[in-house]
């Protein structure tokens, strides 16, 4: 398990691009990196095209997958957005959470973001601590 995941400003602010880009749908996307700093963020485009629910497209989470092997890094965390909340992961979310990552979630009150780390597993959700470093 991660207890605390680095991520630079940079890192941050791609991701809240890639959900500011795509709202008021929700957005997905990988974070790869080393032990637990981030050092990638790669978009996925949500197949569900819903304001309420994510589904990463399969071919191009693949590639992302490919991607990540091939340049030795890890899979470290999954991002998504709630665009109308909760500030939390949902009861959907805990249930389909497939793999042993920081599930990052990205939540929008009025113009700003505000990210939140949560490991899953066996059905329960755990909030991280996401350290934010320049």
């Amino acid at each position: 398990m991660i207890s605390q995941l680095i991520i630079s400003n940079i890192i941050l602010q791609e991701m809240v691009d890639h959900v500011t880009h795509h709202a008021p749908l929700e957005a997905c996307g990988l974070l790869a990196g080393t032990g637990n700093r981030v050092e990638k963020v790669m978009g996925v485009r949500n197949q569900a095209q819903s304001p309420v629910r994510f589904v990463m497209d399969p071919y191009e989470q693949l590639k992302a997958f490919d991607w990540i092997e091939s340049n030795g890094l890890d899979l470290l965390g999954i991002f998504h957005s709630h665009p109308a909340g909760p500030e939390t992961v949902s009861a959907t979310d805990v249930a389909e959470a497939a793999y042993e990552v920081v599930h990052v979630v990205l939540s929008q009150k009025g113009d700003l973001w505000k990210a939140r780390g949560f490991w899953i597993e066996r059905g329960r959700a755990l909030e991280i601590t996401l350290k934010i470093v320049e």
